[in-house]
């Protein structure tokens, strides 16, 4: 652990998965089923800020795909990686080492999870905002736009908060205007399903 390099990840999390409503492996961290008994889900990262071993990562994005059988917690994931195109090559590796767990740290439970990981490519992945609504794009492999609930209150968004999600304590609830997968020999839509927007600040290895 202690000759693995330092690393840090600042900025925002956006996921897309075929459950029906909101995720309930934010509130059960895992334990409890997907709506639909199995997980398959798209993500992207926008990195506001981030270093590995001394390389920047700063304003690249990435997107993930992750197939799971059953409960979260219980693993045997499958999951695929895309790595913005811009990146160096010591970038790239080290988004490869944050992302496959390898790196340890906040992602270190991908190592523990992912049964069999189906690679990382570079790839034109961007990540927009508008207004509220946040999009991935990653070529014609990942396509998703998602878009936080209404609550009362317009002005605020609805939020589960202090929660002990890996991925951070506070996750806005949102929905896909669209969720459109093409990739490994996977052909998703997800579009109207559950979505979630998480401020994310992660490092490693410890």
């Amino acid at each position: 652990m202690a000759d693995l390099p330092q690393w840090k990840i600042r900025g925002e999390l956006i996921l897309n998965c075929n459950c029906t409503v909101f995720c309930p492996c934010v509130v059960s961290l895992g334990k409890h089923p997907p709506t639909e008994g199995y997980c398959q889900a798209w993500l992207g990262v926008r990195i506001d800020e981030g270093h590995y071993d001394g390389e920047d990562l700063s304003g690249l994005n990435v997107g993930m795909l992750m197939d799971i059988p059953g409960n979260m917690g219980r693993g045997n994931w499958k999951a695929a990686a895309f790595f913005d195109e811009r990146a160096t090559d010591k970038a790239y590796h080290g988004l490869e080492q944050i992302f496959s767990g390898a790196a340890r740290g906040t992602t270190g439970l991908f190592s523990m999870l992912v049964g069999e990981f189906l690679g990382a490519e570079r790839a034109p992945v961007t990540f927009e905002t508008e207004g509220k609504k946040r999009r991935l794009m990653v070529g014609k492999k990942i396509q998703g736009e998602i878009e936080p609930i209404s609550g009362p209150d317009p002005d605020k968004d609805v939020v589960v908060s202090n929660t002990g999600y890996w991925m951070g304590p506070d996750i806005t609830i949102a929905t896909a205007n669209r969720g459109r997968v093409r990739s490994h020999g996977r052909v998703w839509d997800f579009d109207g399903r559950s979505a979630e927007i998480c401020q994310i600040d992660w490092h490693g290895p410890n």
